[in-house]
């Protein structure tokens, strides 16, 4: 009986020696630990935050010369929340560094612009806030012209007495925002003027094509023959100041291809003496045989000073408003006595009239451009004349017979008038048609409808379409003048 409380004597001895010795291990007081988390996701347990950040900032020496920044920062997405555990599981900041690496890019700080408009943005990183805004400044001066932008900023243009043009206005069309950001690493981070520059004007920043000037080249043939239009070839190669100038043989010009990133504004006041070129009337003389024709009158331009307010973006003119018309000398018509009793359907080879009044002006010509409605690059199928105004008459350019009298969705209200000779003419964007059908025959010079803005058209002006030898065979309009 004496044995069983020396056992339980000696059990209790061993419990309270394991005790205490567990006891003599266990930490009396919690730890401060650091839980790294991206993206909400566990990275791991660190002794210090300031220990990691380092370490990032120390192994991004490759991001620091190749962007000459002083610091590498955490990715975004990454969060170190401070916690106070028992536990002693730590990870090192290396593992976690590597971690990081596998998921998500370190970041610099920098600057985010954001372009935006009703249907789209887009976002362009700088790490100097200079670098956008003299790349904006460049942008504006290759679509505008530096001198007439440095008088518009300056306050240093001269009011127009005569004639001449004033700036009423310059500006982006998109809202442009500004913030100070992280900007990961991965991301297009633009360093120069040029790049940035560059890309705002054709969307890329890779290296254009390049042009071999041959025998007999001008501006207008190498920039039509490579599908982009005389004010392209003069972005890009500034060192041309108009499409006038001289290519030599051998001499090497790029080919830019423009995709503006920006909507570059001008809205001026243009005050211009303009030619009006002489109509030519026929006269038909029933006691003549056809075909026995007489000029009776030599014609003779006149002149006349237009003032019109004008919105061009990135260059090209998408609304032309005349404000007034000073007849400066009027113009005499060419008088040409036709023989015949009737008007003949077929038209003329040598002498076309005009499709409008006088005071018109060209606001696309027969070239490659970018379509202000549709933003396709196409060649423009005819010529764009602007400038007399909504309501104001077109006339056929040559006796024939109405092909066509309808509406489509690009030409709006519009007339195409086969010459019978081999030659077709097309008439587009009426406000509404004269009172003509299709089948009748037309004189040069008869009223076939009014001037509008109907379809693909952005103000009041008259789409003019030549073809020959057959439908949709284009020619350039300026050929048969």
């Amino acid at each position: 009986m004496k044995k069983i409380p020396i056992i339980i004597l000696t059990i209790l001895i061993g419990l309270s020696v394991v005790m205490l010795g567990f006891g003599y291990n266990r930490n009396i007081e919690p730890n401060h630990y650091y839980q790294v988390y991206l993206d909400e996701k566990l990275l791991g347990t660190i002794k210090s935050k300031e220990e990691l950040d380092s370490y990032i900032d120390k192994r991004g020496e490759y991001i620091k010369k190749k962007y000459n920044v002083d610091k590498i920062y955490r990715p975004n997405g990454l969060v170190v929340k401070k916690i106070t555990t028992y536990d002693d599981n730590l990870k090192s900041v290396q593992e976690i560094y590597d971690a990081i690496l596998k998921e998500k890019p370190f970041t610099i700080k920098g600057y985010q612009f954001t372009i935006s408009d009703d249907e789209s943005s887009q976002k362009i990183y700088v790490l100097d806030k200079s670098v956008f805004e003299n790349s904006v400044t460049a942008t504006i001066e290759a679509f505008v012209g530096t001198e007439i932008y440095e008088k518009y900023k300056n306050d240093e243009q001269e009011q127009i007495k005569t004639t001449g043009v004033y700036a009423n206005n310059i500006y982006i069309d998109e809202n442009i925002t500004i913030k100070e950001v992280e900007i990961p690493v991965n991301e297009q981070i633009y360093t120069s003027e040029s790049e940035l520059s560059k890309y705002l004007m054709f969307g890329t920043t890779e290296a254009q094509k390049v042009y071999t000037v041959k025998a007999g080249d001008t501006i207008p043939i190498v920039a039509d023959n490579n599908q982009i239009n005389t004010r392209e070839f003069l972005i890009s190669n500034p060192e041309f100041t108009s499409a006038n100038n001289l290519l030599t043989p051998g001499q090497q010009v790029t080919i830019g291809v423009t995709n503006p990133q920006i909507s570059v504004v001008l809205e001026e006041n243009i005050i211009e003496d303009v030619e009006d070129p002489f109509n030519t009337v026929e006269v038909v003389d029933e006691d003549k045989v056809i075909g026995d024709d007489t000029v009776t009158q030599e014609g003779v331009n006149g002149l006349s000073r237009v003032s019109r307010n004008v919105k061009v973006i990135n260059g090209t003119v998408i609304y032309s408003n005349t404000l007034s018309r000073e007849v400066l000398k009027p113009s005499v018509d060419k008088i040409i006595s036709k023989g015949g009793k009737y008007i003949p359907h077929i038209g003329s080879l040598t002498s076309w009239g005009w499709p409008t009044d006088p005071g018109w002006f060209i606001t696309d010509d027969f070239t490659w451009r970018i379509n202000p409605i549709t933003g396709v690059r196409e060649r423009h199928s005819g010529i764009d004349i602007a400038g007399t105004g909504y309501y104001s008459p077109i006339y056929a350019t040559n006796n024939g017979t109405i092909d066509t009298k309808a509406t489509r969705y690009d030409y709006g209200n519009y007339i195409i008038i086969n010459h019978n000779n081999g030659y077709y003419t097309l008439y587009g964007h009426m406000s509404s048609f004269a009172n003509v059908k299709v089948g009748d025959v037309v004189a040069r010079g008869q009223v076939i409808g009014y001037v509008g803005a109907t379809g693909y058209a952005t103000g009041p002006h008259v789409h003019y379409e030549v073809w020959k030898d057959c439908r949709f065979c284009r020619l350039n309009p300026w050929s048969i003048y």
